[in-house]
């Protein structure tokens, strides 16, 4: 956790930070992101200010303060992208204070977030997708004692690929939320939301298949090999691994599959606003990232295959 000089300060990041933990419920690298930003903000101040930093103090910061802090980042080369986050996380908490506490800076309306180009999302291939579905099957051949860690990990796969699920939904789920009668499945994602998503025939069966084999029972749906609740880093650690002995592209990781999914539905013909529906996004604008990857996929198609190419 964050401490400052400034007790009342401390105090009012440690409860903007567990209201992102648990109400906002953010992934535990974006908090682990947003702490160092928060940090190095009051660090900032403090030289800027030149002076212990307190509520009254960060109350107080006029636009010249924050276009100035933006401007160190700026001539320190910080990504724009970095900056764009670290201004997140800064209105983020003063916007926390606001609400609950009162303190309100007008200032901060003025600062402007700095515009960047966000990559588009990298899906993989079904081909390749297929691929890591048969190499993480083949796994059961190595003995019994790896039969029900080869079932999990392939079940892990098909609700990120057949779901859409993010790594950190599919691995929070506990046993009684997914019941192999149940063609749908209540996720809770970013912000808290809740929402409904469609289980695949061939997901619902992965399911079942790992919790027929697995040896533990417990409250959670994913555990490790000692039972504990399943870490996103096994999974990650499983594609890494698996992506350079297929040969997949450095951008084939847990993620990619949720954007497969979206790219795939897409191509498709699944509708824009359906597709926001099922991967959980707050805005449609999100969602239309998924449009430019498929007119990009058609223009390569065209180069190709077009004779006057």
């Amino acid at each position: 956790m964050l401490a400052f000089a400034d007790a009342h300060l401390s105090a009012l990041v440690t409860d903007w930070r567990r209201w992102l933990a648990h109400e906002r419920r953010l992934a535990a690298r974006t908090l682990t992101a947003y702490d160092q930003d928060m940090a190095a903000f009051v660090a900032f101040l403090a030289d800027h200010l030149g002076g212990e930093v307190g509520v009254e103090a960060m109350i107080g910061l006029r636009t010249a303060d924050f276009r100035a802090w933006l401007a160190t980042r700026h001539a320190r080369d910080y990504a724009k992208s970095s900056t764009a986050r670290a201004t997140a996380a800064v209105r983020s908490f003063f916007r926390f204070v606001d609400r609950r506490h009162g303190l309100h800076n007008p200032a901060l309306a003025a600062m402007r977030t700095p515009a960047f180009h966000r990559p588009l999302p990298r899906p993989l291939a079904t081909t390749q997708i297929e691929a890591l579905a048969a190499a993480i099957a083949d796994g059961r051949s190595a003995g019994t004692a790896d039969t029900w860690l080869a079932a999990r990990d392939l079940a892990v796969l098909m609700l990120l690929y057949g779901a859409g699920l993010r790594i950190g939904e599919a691995l929070s789920l506990d046993r009684r939320e997914v019941e192999p009668a149940r063609a749908e499945l209540r996720v809770r994602g970013k912000g808290d939301k809740e929402r409904v998503v469609p289980l695949l025939p061939v997901v619902r069966e992965a399911i079942a298949a790992y919790l027929a084999l697995c040896p533990w029972r417990t409250e959670a749906l994913f555990v490790g090999k000692r039972g504990k609740r399943l870490q996103p880093t096994v999974i990650q650690a499983l594609v890494r691994r698996l992506r350079r002995a297929l040969d997949l592209p450095e951008t084939a990781t847990p993620h990619a599959l949720r954007h497969s999914f979206a790219t795939h539905l897409l191509s498709d013909g699944a509708d824009l606003r359906a597709i926001q529906e099922l991967l959980g996004h707050a805005s449609l604008s999100t969602t239309q990232r998924y449009t430019a990857v498929d007119g990009a996929r058609l223009a390569q198609v065209h180069a190709a295959a077009h004779p006057r190419a």
